[in-house]
């Protein structure tokens, strides 16, 4: 692929990967504004943050067969049609009945833009590029946190809160164009691949039966969900608790992704040196460290402001590094089934986000305990299941290494 096309590609890619993140952090600094306009609380409006989660987890489970059976394009722009509907849908809404549930209904067009890139960056690059190729992905990624809830906060201000769904809408109709003029179909429709119920559940077994996908993108995915922990806990946090304004929280926001940026960057570096098995181990390791010690300053409440934005931009800087890894190892065993095993792994990745993010807004936050204790609990959670999952992937190499030297002596003898 020449060298244009490649950038080309990446980019739009990226775009597409971008649209989740925006969607959930360019409204974040307007919860309070929201809660106020719809006549609820901010509690409740959390709740709009959650269904988005768990209409991009059920979504990715229905466009990754999709994707399989009608190739990448096709479902990608029906997908961002959806999404463009139900945003103006949610920048009209006048209550918050109406906001949760079209929440839900732009997860479902929007995530074929997270399903999507990871199939065809499997599809088109060479299985030892992936996690570089993700690696790239991610640094047109991370600009959107560090956009998009300092425009969301200035966009709050200058013309009020629906308006941040308006500027999704357009951001939306110009990636759906990139799509439709730009992007290659980088797999045919497949009339064979069935879409009947039975045998996607089928293929989706057979996917996580693979004890390299359900270690990784289980670990991957708990560890993550600190993440989806942090952006439902986070405005409370700051704008309540620390009482930051608007634009103090967007900008504060900005900062903290500037570590997920410089982590994922650096990612690429060390994968020319070590495995990414061994980056995922190692970052694990030093994630749960930074969690457990920044719940026992939340507890002991030794951290002010600085000291809580410190700790949280070390924390998310190790997302830079597990999630390029995650993914890469959780899709490197497939090829046919490439959509169904990035969906599986982004639906596992995002149900456990929903639930990250429900378990804040139930703890009933009046601290920065709730928020740090689920976050602390996800990646000490997923580092455990990270050191298992190795030594069960080690002990069934060993168990077919047996069977093969078996099998040898049988044909000599």
């Amino acid at each position: 692929m020449e060298k244009r096309k490649r950038v080309t590609l990446i980019l739009i890619l990226g775009l597409l990967s971008a649209i989740g993140p925006f969607s959930i952090d360019m409204y974040l600094p307007g919860f309070p504004a929201i809660a106020v306009a719809l006549g609820t609380t901010v509690d409740a409006v959390s709740y709009s943050l959650a269904s988005f989660f768990i209409g991009v987890s059920f979504g990715q489970l229905l466009c990754g067969p999709l994707l399989d059976r009608f190739g990448r394009k096709i479902v990608l722009e029906v997908g961002l049609i959806l999404y463009i509907l139900a945003s103006i849908v949610c920048a009209l809404s006048t209550s918050i009945e109406v906001l949760i549930a079209f929440r839900f209904l732009q997860a479902l067009g929007g995530c074929v833009g997270m399903v999507a890139p990871r199939a065809i960056v499997r599809d088109l690059f060479p299985v030892e590029e992936n996690a570089k190729i993700f690696s790239l992905l991610i640094l047109v990624l991370a600009i959107s946190p560090i956009l998009a809830p300092t425009v969301g906060s200035y966009v709050i201000a200058l013309l009020g809160w629906n308006y941040v769904f308006v500027v999704l809408t357009v951001l939306a109709a110009l990636i759906l164009t990139a799509v439709i003029f730009w992007l290659p179909e980088s797999r045919q429709p497949d009339p064979t691949f069935s879409l009947r119920p039975k045998p996607i559940l089928a293929r989706f077994m057979s996917v996580a039966r693979q004890p390299q996908f359900y270690t990784y993108a289980l670990s991957g995915g708990i560890a993550s969900a600190g993440l989806f922990a942090y952006l439902s806990g986070s405005p409370f946090v700051f704008m309540k608790l620390y009482g930051v304004t608007e634009q103090q929280y967007g900008w504060i926001f900005a900062l903290i992704a500037v570590g997920l940026i410089a982590s994922s960057q650096l990612n690429s570096l060390l994968l020319r040196k070590y495995k990414s098995e061994q980056i995922m181990i190692t970052i694990l390791t030093l994630q749960a460290i930074i969690g457990i010690l920044l719940l026992m300053g939340s507890v002991m409440d030794l951290f002010g402001l600085i000291g809580t934005i410190f700790m949280i931009f070390l924390f998310l800087s190790c997302q830079g590094f597990s999630f390029p890894n995650s993914a890469a190892l959780s899709m490197a065993p497939f090829t046919k089934e490439a959509g169904s095993a990035s969906a599986l792994m982004g639906a596992i990745q995002m149900g456990l986000g929903a639930l990250a993010a429900a378990m804040v807004g139930l703890l009933n936050a009046q601290s920065a305990i709730p928020m740090t204790a689920v976050m602390a609990a996800c990646t000490t959670v997923g580092l455990l299941i990270l050191i298992a999952g190795k030594r069960n992937i080690q002990y069934i190499a060993k168990l077919q290494d047996i069977e093969e030297e078996a099998l040898d002596m049988i044909e000599k003898y």
